[in-house]
């Protein structure tokens, strides 16, 4: 069962992290403001304050794509305000 004051805790630190963030967001919505095509490639790069970095990508297939336009979907049902 759904704890419902963790659920607010958790919309309290994830406001605040967007506010400590904000470009992340608007990152987010130009990413997905242009339709994804097969073959298109995902990177994330981790870089610590000591200079060590960790880094990966995806290419994207078929089945990401449509997992992809799952989640836009759901983001996209009217809950959002």
């Amino acid at each position: 069962m759904v704890n419902p004051s963790m659920i607010f805790r958790m919309k309290s630190m994830w406001d605040a992290f967007i506010s400590n963030h904000p470009k992340l967001p608007r990152f987010f919505q130009a990413v997905l403001s242009r339709p994804m095509e097969e073959g298109t490639i995902i990177e994330l790069i981790i870089r610590h304050p000591n200079g060590d970095e960790l880094a990966s990508n995806v290419k994207l297939t078929a089945s990401d794509l449509e997992l992809i336009e799952q989640l836009k979907e759901m983001g996209t049902d009217g809950s959002r305000s």
